[in-house]
């Protein structure tokens, strides 16, 4: 941690906040973007406001922003957008960020900075759920898409898919022997492993074409051109309609995964 003189020049330069001890120094593009077509901070009024990267504090007062609306979980947590992130990067950034807007690092700041202390906080650990497991990142990414996927809607799901579902859920409500659970746990696992593949293929195939339309986007209005572009928005509806079926499996296989967790705990 820094500390002594070192931590003193880091307060003059701006790049740690006065008053919040321990913790790491705000990146050198917070003070520079601060001054570039940023809201005001709320507290001393020169330019600060929610910001991106570390600037969570305002460069000229070292008050606490509020969260910005307008940022994906993505963004926050340094993730690319995509279905295979690295959950060790995601693991290291989560702890950075809550070292940054933890609550008890604000136990003797204003109640304003306390309330966004607050909701910062509860922010950081949202998006560190919801992009850590396969399934809520899936999800979460289709949502970015526009593509919602309530559940309870077995209407479009294939009807073998929900004979296949309902076999392995009433094996598992006879099951007796660990043994057995362990069978039903290993079929479960395996089809989740696979499902998780095809979701990422999916969301791959997506990406790859959305890069394709904007190069005939960018390339020509001509009519062959743009009937090309309406086929690849087509295929990329394809894909996105895709990862949202395998995603509402998993999120069958989710649900037999808790009934098993449930049939291990002893009565």
């Amino acid at each position: 941690m820094w500390g002594g003189r070192t931590g003193a020049l880091l307060r003059v330069s701006g790049l740690w906040p006065a008053g919040v001890l321990g913790r790491r120094p705000l990146s050198c593009n917070a003070a520079s973007l601060a001054g570039r077509n940023s809201p005001q901070c709320w507290n001393c009024g020169g330019p600060g406001g929610p910001m991106r990267g570390h600037g969570f504090f305002c460069p000229q007062c070292r008050a606490l922003q509020p969260p910005d609306p307008t940022r994906d979980y993505f963004s926050l947590m340094d993730c690319n957008r995509a279905f295979r992130i690295d959950t060790a990067k995601l693991q290291t950034r989560y702890q950075e960020l809550q070292r940054l807007v933890h609550p008890d690092f604000f136990s003797q700041r204003s109640q304003t900075e306390k309330d966004f202390s607050e909701k910062h906080s509860t922010l950081v650990n949202d998006a560190y759920k919801t992009l850590l497991a396969p399934l809520s990142r899936g999800l979460y990414l289709l949502k970015l898409h526009g593509l919602e996927t309530p559940e309870g809607t077995d209407d479009e799901m294939d009807r073998q898919f929900l004979m296949e579902i309902m076999e392995i859920n009433e094996k598992l409500a006879e099951a007796q022997s660990e043994a057995a659970i362990k069978e039903i746990e290993s079929i479960v696992r395996a089809k989740q492993k696979e499902l998780t593949d095809n979701v990422s293929r999916a969301f791959e195939q997506d990406t790859g074409r959305q890069g394709s339309y904007l190069l005939v986007l960018a390339a020509t209005n001509s009519k062959k051109e743009t009937g090309r572009r309406d086929i690849l928005l087509s295929s990329e509806q394809y894909d996105l309609e895709k990862a949202k079926e395998m995603l509402t499996k998993m999120r069958y296989f989710s649900n037999t995964e808790e009934k098993i967790k449930l049939k291990k705990i002893p009565l």
